[in-house]
């Protein structure tokens, strides 16, 4: 509604067909629009606060903006909003930034150097270090093969430490609080794949173009499938971060402060680190052989240390 607003303000007078087309809506849609705008404004919302538009052009199909109270006018930032802009923009060039065509990376670097310009002595106290967690050579690869359109082999070790090479057309990189991944479809499982780029081995650009491939809205987010196993934790309220860190299907909260998770395992070595490094606050594992695992793998290790006294 708001960008109807300036690009009415652009153009005299324009049919409601039009608009439905430019903004990819019913006619329906942009008359209803405009009917909530019609009555939208500044506080005080006396009629001469309301956006306004022509209702003779209105009734005959054509609406024309006469009043946009402001609306067109670029938005000011204010200080902490433009610190935030100003370190989200380098920590994209830091980590995409040589995986970007050339076009995107001067836009990036335009935008950066005038919201700093404009941010004044503020942007100079911003530090920004997002640095893709990859062997050197293989970020490299990574973002050649990202930037040209290449498809990469891979070797990679999973969870459980098992090493598989295989083919991938690279779609992006995707950060999130603590780790850098990869978005590729893989030609193995001739699927979506989501890969630690710490966890790749080496790299290598393939002679041959990568397909354009469409995944699924919130690929960038690991989710474990149905078909992995269903494990509950019962854990006590000091480990309440692994239902805030960790990809479950249900909380439940306790009478006694503590709290259950249901979790879809798909690496059962992932569930053992998770578990060993919550061990103190455990009460609970079902099924029972999960815990019999986890505790099958503390000894080992404790074995690993010889004989304690």
């Amino acid at each position: 509604m708001l960008g109807m607003i300036t690009y009415l303000d652009r153009h005299e007078g324009v049919p409601v067909e039009a608009i439905a087309e430019q903004f990819g809506v019913s006619t329906r849609q942009v008359m209803d629009d405009i009917d909530t705008l019609w009555v939208t404004g500044t506080p005080g919302y006396y009629p001469h606060d309301l956006i306004d538009f022509d209702a003779a052009s209105y009734e005959q199909g054509v609406v024309r903006l006469t009043e946009s109270r402001g609306m067109t006018r670029p938005l000011r930032l204010g200080a902490r909003e433009a610190v935030a802009l100003v370190a989200a923009l380098r920590a994209v060039e830091a980590a995409l930034g040589d995986a970007m065509d050339p076009e995107r990376a001067d836009v990036l670097r335009s935008a950066l150097a005038k919201l700093t310009a404009a941010t004044g002595d503020a942007a100079a106290a911003v530090d920004v270090q997002l640095a893709v967690d990859a062997a050197p050579d293989v970020a490299a690869a990574v973002a050649t093969a990202l930037r040209h359109g290449r498809r990469l082999h891979l070797r990679y070790v999973n969870a459980s430490d098992v090493t598989t090479e295989r083919d991938v057309d690279p779609i992006r990189l995707v950060t999130d609080d603590e780790r850098s991944y990869l978005l590729a479809w893989c030609r193995l499982v001739d699927g979506e794949r989501l890969f630690r780029v710490d966890r790749v081995l080496s790299a290598e650009v393939l002679d041959a173009d990568a397909e354009d491939h469409q995944v699924r809205p919130g690929a960038e987010v690991f989710s474990p499938g149905p078909e992995g196993e269903l494990v509950t934790l019962h854990l006590t309220s000091r480990a309440r971060w692994v239902a805030e860190t960790t990809p479950v299907d249900a909380v439940r909260n306790l009478d006694d402060g503590s709290f259950e998770v249901d979790v879809r395992v798909v690496q059962h070595a992932w569930l053992r680190h998770l578990v060993l490094q919550v061990a103190d606050d455990v009460l609970e594992i079902r099924p029972a052989r999960i815990a019999q695992e986890v505790a099958a793998a503390a000894r080992a290790a404790l074995r690993a240390y010889g004989e304690t006294i």
